[in-house]
């Protein structure tokens, strides 16, 4: 085909053209496995479609119920769930019991409306991701991708929300002898988690295995009374805990 005839390909093949790439550029990434767990097949059959046209996301398994999750095989492996809120209503311990089932999945809760107290209460208990119902499916791929890479999905108004109940818990935790010790070793991990390192970077940097990293990162969130990186940095804002890890790094050996 000669440079003219190439200018004057239909739209038909140049459309093909960006699908194909589209199709390269998904499939170069890490497959993600997900779960769809939602009491309307409707949505169910809607997101498998959005993720078919992608080559890194597969569906793992499909429940319509909630206790359904709680009977997958325990060979099944999965990344993330997109949960639909609505399965949630009437409970207070689904979230600790999914995540107690299920440890390594990343939870997105899909919601046709928020309010300030389940928001909060949500990312508290460790959900990474609170999503619209009416989510475009451009958007409902990217939230997927982000969280299966340990990111945290959260909007300008919920990111309020947790700040305030943040202050608010801070103000009962002011007296500087209820306030707990940490490590100069501990300290020096939540430096590094609020500089966005990963358990990988952060494990080579202090000379450890990330699975050490992992055990150290439960303590600190035991003693902080917090869930995750987003708790944790949020944790270190109100309390200025960067201050003391200064000090405690001037202090110490070069």
């Amino acid at each position: 085909m000669t440079q003219s005839e190439s200018n004057l390909a239909s739209p038909a093949l140049q459309q093909q053209g960006s699908i194909h790439d589209r199709v390269n550029s998904s499939s170069a990434r890490p497959p993600i496995h997900v779960i769809l767990a939602d009491s309307q097949a409707i949505y169910r059959v809607g997101m498998s479609k959005i993720f078919a046209a992608e080559g890194d996301l597969h569906i793992a398994a499909q429940v319509d119920k909630l206790e359904d999750l709680h009977s997958l095989p325990d060979s099944l492996s999965a990344d993330v769930l997109v949960l639909e809120g609505n399965l949630l209503a009437g409970t207070t311990d689904a979230i600790p019991a999914i995540v107690t089932r299920l440890p390594d999945i990343k939870i997105i809760v899909q919601t046709a409306s928020s309010d300030e107290a389940h928001t909060v209460e949500m990312y508290r208990r460790g959900v990474r991701g609170i999503i619209p119902r009416s989510i475009s499916p451009e958007l409902l791929v990217r939230c997927v991708r982000k969280i299966a890479a340990g990111e945290t999905w959260i909007d300008n108004k919920s990111v309020n929300w947790v700040i305030e109940a943040y202050r608010s818990q801070a103000v009962a935790l002011t007296d500087p002898r209820l306030q707990p010790r940490l490590s100069a070793k501990e300290l020096s991990i939540i430096s590094l988690i609020t500089q966005g390192k990963r358990n990988k970077e952060i494990a080579f940097q202090i000379g450890t295995t990330e699975q050490v990293v992992k055990n150290y990162l439960r303590k600190i969130y035991e003693k902080l009374g917090v869930s995750d990186r987003l708790e944790l940095a949020l944790y270190c804002l109100h309390h200025q805990l960067d201050k003391k890890i200064k000090e405690v790094q001037q202090k110490s050996p070069a």
